[in-house]
């Protein structure tokens, strides 16, 4: 189910304040970093990352990618930087950026 434009607003909001905690490299989708977006998605719901991927059309290309590997929606993306969520019921309220906001 897409998000809707409110529910954007406020995720983006939230992201607002986070730092990346995933960067995607010039050497793309590795299984290292499909581990560590999934953990962190699992620990923290809402997320930024960074993709430093070259020109414009490769960054979304492996956006798309990382949506389709991860099951996330993106919020926002501005530049190489992209705001990720994917909700997890079972999250931690210490940990998730969704349940400390």
């Amino acid at each position: 189910m897409p998000l809707s434009n409110e529910q954007k607003k406020a995720y983006r909001a939230i992201g607002h304040t986070l730092n990346p905690v995933v960067t995607v490299a010039s050497n793309g989708i590795t299984s290292g970093v499909l581990e560590e977006l999934n953990r962190a998605l699992d620990d923290h719901e809402l997320i930024k990352i960074k993709v430093s991927v070259g020109d414009r059309e490769v960054k979304h290309e492996v956006i798309a990618e990382l949506l389709k590997q991860t099951g996330a929606e993106l919020v926002q993306q501005i530049g190489n930087t992209a705001l990720l969520l994917r909700r997890n019921p079972k999250a931690k309220p210490r940990l998730s950026n969704l349940q400390r906001d």
